[in-house]
Protein backbone atom coordinates (compact mmCIF):
# COMPACT_ATOMS: atom_id res chain seq x y z
CA UNK A 1 0.00 0.00 0.00
CA UNK A 2 2.75 2.52 0.70
CA UNK A 3 4.84 1.84 -2.45
CA UNK A 4 1.02 2.55 -4.09
CA UNK A 5 0.51 5.99 -2.70
CA UNK A 6 4.34 6.55 -3.30
CA UNK A 7 4.16 5.85 -6.98
CA UNK A 8 1.17 7.83 -7.01
CA UNK A 9 2.84 11.35 -5.21
CA UNK A 10 0.65 10.70 -2.75
CA UNK A 11 2.96 11.90 -0.04
CA UNK A 12 4.37 15.18 -1.88
CA UNK A 13 0.69 16.21 -2.97
CA UNK A 14 -0.63 16.23 0.72
CA UNK A 15 2.48 18.40 1.97
CA UNK A 16 1.82 20.69 -0.77
CA UNK A 17 -1.76 20.94 -0.65
CA UNK A 18 -2.23 21.20 3.21
CA UNK A 19 0.89 23.84 3.59
CA UNK A 20 -0.47 25.81 0.73
CA UNK A 21 -3.90 25.97 2.99
CA UNK A 22 -2.10 26.51 5.52
CA UNK A 23 -0.13 29.41 4.32
CA UNK A 24 -2.82 31.21 2.64
CA UNK A 25 -4.88 30.83 6.07
CA UNK A 26 -2.45 32.15 8.12
CA UNK A 27 -1.88 35.21 5.43
CA UNK A 28 -5.68 35.85 6.09
CA UNK A 29 -5.08 35.59 9.68
CA UNK A 30 -2.15 37.87 9.75
CA UNK A 31 -3.04 40.57 7.11
CA UNK A 32 -6.89 40.52 7.39
CA UNK A 33 -8.97 42.93 9.83
CA UNK A 34 -12.23 40.68 8.78
CA UNK A 35 -12.66 36.79 10.81
CA UNK A 36 -14.39 35.30 7.57
CA UNK A 37 -12.09 34.41 4.29
CA UNK A 38 -13.79 36.51 1.22
CA UNK A 39 -15.93 34.22 -1.09
CA UNK A 40 -13.01 34.35 -3.71
CA UNK A 41 -10.63 33.09 -1.96
CA UNK A 42 -12.31 30.07 -0.52
CA UNK A 43 -12.94 28.99 -3.67
CA UNK A 44 -9.12 29.40 -4.76
CA UNK A 45 -8.07 27.80 -1.56
CA UNK A 46 -10.27 24.41 -2.31
CA UNK A 47 -9.45 24.55 -5.92
CA UNK A 48 -5.69 25.12 -4.93
CA UNK A 49 -6.40 21.84 -2.85
CA UNK A 50 -7.73 19.98 -6.00
CA UNK A 51 -5.94 20.60 -8.11
CA UNK A 52 -2.70 19.54 -6.17
CA UNK A 53 -4.60 16.42 -5.14
CA UNK A 54 -5.58 16.00 -9.02
CA UNK A 55 -1.89 14.55 -9.86
CA UNK A 56 -2.06 11.97 -7.54
CA UNK A 57 -5.53 10.57 -9.83
CA UNK A 58 -2.94 8.33 -11.66
CA UNK A 59 0.76 6.30 -11.01
CA UNK A 60 3.15 7.20 -13.86
CA UNK A 61 2.50 4.11 -15.84
CA UNK A 62 -1.20 3.88 -16.37
CA UNK A 63 -0.84 0.81 -18.76
CA UNK A 64 0.79 -1.34 -15.88
CA UNK A 65 -2.26 -0.03 -13.67
CA UNK A 66 -4.47 -1.28 -16.16
CA UNK A 67 -3.02 -4.61 -16.14
CA UNK A 68 -2.76 -5.14 -12.62
CA UNK A 69 -5.35 -8.40 -11.50
CA UNK A 70 -7.07 -5.79 -8.62
CA UNK A 71 -10.30 -4.56 -9.03
CA UNK A 72 -10.15 -0.99 -9.22
CA UNK A 73 -13.16 0.84 -8.84
CA UNK A 74 -13.75 0.80 -5.73
CA UNK A 75 -9.97 1.67 -5.13
CA UNK A 76 -10.49 4.93 -7.20
CA UNK A 77 -13.58 5.83 -5.67
CA UNK A 78 -11.96 5.71 -2.20
CA UNK A 79 -8.77 7.48 -3.65
CA UNK A 80 -11.13 10.14 -4.97
CA UNK A 81 -13.60 10.14 -1.77
CA UNK A 82 -10.10 10.47 0.16
CA UNK A 83 -9.14 13.40 -0.96
CA UNK A 84 -12.30 14.77 -0.57
CA UNK A 85 -12.17 13.86 3.04
CA UNK A 86 -8.59 15.86 3.38
CA UNK A 87 -9.77 19.11 1.96
CA UNK A 88 -12.54 19.16 3.91
CA UNK A 89 -10.87 18.37 7.24
CA UNK A 90 -8.09 21.11 6.37
CA UNK A 91 -10.78 23.69 5.45
CA UNK A 92 -13.50 23.53 8.07
CA UNK A 93 -10.51 22.69 10.95
CA UNK A 94 -10.56 26.81 10.36
CA UNK A 95 -14.02 26.96 11.34
CA UNK A 96 -13.36 27.83 15.40
CA UNK A 97 -10.39 29.72 14.27
CA UNK A 98 -9.27 33.38 14.20
CA UNK A 99 -8.95 33.30 10.09
CA UNK A 100 -12.02 30.73 8.68
CA UNK A 101 -13.23 28.90 5.35
CA UNK A 102 -17.03 28.87 5.11
CA UNK A 103 -19.32 28.65 5.93
CA UNK A 104 -19.56 25.17 5.85
CA UNK A 105 -21.83 24.24 3.18
CA UNK A 106 -19.75 26.43 0.34
CA UNK A 107 -16.95 24.37 1.58
CA UNK A 108 -17.95 21.28 1.46
CA UNK A 109 -20.42 22.00 -2.23
CA UNK A 110 -17.28 23.45 -3.83
CA UNK A 111 -15.04 20.75 -2.91
CA UNK A 112 -17.06 17.87 -3.88
CA UNK A 113 -18.06 19.79 -6.91
CA UNK A 114 -14.67 20.60 -8.44
CA UNK A 115 -13.16 17.27 -7.63
CA UNK A 116 -15.90 15.59 -9.40
CA UNK A 117 -14.95 17.88 -12.22
CA UNK A 118 -11.60 17.12 -11.75
CA UNK A 119 -12.40 13.84 -11.91
CA UNK A 120 -14.45 14.14 -15.28
CA UNK A 121 -11.15 15.70 -16.69
CA UNK A 122 -8.96 12.98 -15.96
CA UNK A 123 -11.13 10.49 -17.27
CA UNK A 124 -11.48 12.11 -20.77
CA UNK A 125 -8.19 14.22 -21.01
CA UNK A 126 -5.90 12.64 -18.48
CA UNK A 127 -4.17 13.54 -15.33
CA UNK A 128 -1.58 16.21 -16.44
CA UNK A 129 -4.50 18.31 -17.77
CA UNK A 130 -7.39 17.26 -15.04
CA UNK A 131 -6.84 20.73 -13.21
CA UNK A 132 -7.29 23.15 -16.25
CA UNK A 133 -11.00 23.41 -16.89
CA UNK A 134 -12.18 23.02 -12.98
CA UNK A 135 -9.35 25.84 -11.84
CA UNK A 136 -10.59 28.21 -15.22
CA UNK A 137 -14.43 28.20 -14.26
CA UNK A 138 -13.62 28.15 -10.54
CA UNK A 139 -11.40 31.89 -11.24
CA UNK A 140 -14.44 33.33 -13.43
CA UNK A 141 -17.22 31.82 -11.39
CA UNK A 142 -15.54 33.48 -8.08
CA UNK A 143 -14.85 36.63 -10.11
CA UNK A 144 -18.10 37.26 -11.88
CA UNK A 145 -20.77 35.12 -10.05
CA UNK A 146 -24.38 36.01 -11.64
CA UNK A 147 -27.91 36.10 -9.57
CA UNK A 148 -30.42 34.47 -12.75
CA UNK A 149 -30.71 31.05 -12.32
CA UNK A 150 -28.88 29.63 -15.46
CA UNK A 151 -26.44 32.33 -14.09
CA UNK A 152 -26.34 30.67 -11.05
CA UNK A 153 -25.92 27.34 -12.63
CA UNK A 154 -23.06 28.36 -14.97
CA UNK A 155 -21.20 30.30 -11.91
CA UNK A 156 -21.89 27.35 -9.34
CA UNK A 157 -18.69 28.10 -7.73
CA UNK A 158 -18.97 31.32 -6.79
CA UNK A 159 -22.72 31.19 -5.36
CA UNK A 160 -23.39 32.22 -2.07
CA UNK A 161 -23.70 28.72 0.12
CA UNK A 162 -27.68 29.07 0.06
CA UNK A 163 -27.73 28.74 -3.37
CA UNK A 164 -30.10 25.67 -4.25
CA UNK A 165 -29.04 25.47 -8.02
CA UNK A 166 -25.37 25.45 -7.43
CA UNK A 167 -25.36 23.11 -5.05
CA UNK A 168 -27.69 21.01 -7.51
CA UNK A 169 -24.80 21.35 -10.01
CA UNK A 170 -22.11 20.68 -7.71
CA UNK A 171 -23.57 17.67 -6.63
CA UNK A 172 -24.46 16.46 -10.15
CA UNK A 173 -20.64 16.72 -10.75
CA UNK A 174 -19.41 15.07 -7.75
CA UNK A 175 -21.60 11.84 -8.67
CA UNK A 176 -20.53 12.00 -12.01
CA UNK A 177 -17.25 12.12 -11.51
CA UNK A 178 -17.00 9.76 -8.91
CA UNK A 179 -18.69 7.35 -11.05
CA UNK A 180 -16.94 7.66 -14.10
CA UNK A 181 -13.48 8.07 -12.62
CA UNK A 182 -14.45 5.00 -10.65
CA UNK A 183 -15.16 2.78 -13.66
CA UNK A 184 -13.09 4.43 -16.33
CA UNK A 185 -10.19 5.56 -14.98
CA UNK A 186 -7.69 8.52 -16.28
CA UNK A 187 -7.34 8.96 -19.85
CA UNK A 188 -4.45 7.04 -21.39
CA UNK A 189 -1.55 8.67 -22.63
CA UNK A 190 -0.63 8.86 -26.12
Amino acid sequence: MILHLRARRVPLALAASVGGAALIWALWLTLSTERDAILLLVVLTVMLMVAVLSTTLAAPDEDLERTAALHWPWRRAVHLLAALALVLVVLLATQPTGARFGPAALVVRDSAGLLGLTALCATAAGVARAWFLPLGWAVVAAMFPQSSTWGALATWPGQPSTSRPAAVVAAVLAVTGLVTYAFRGPARRE
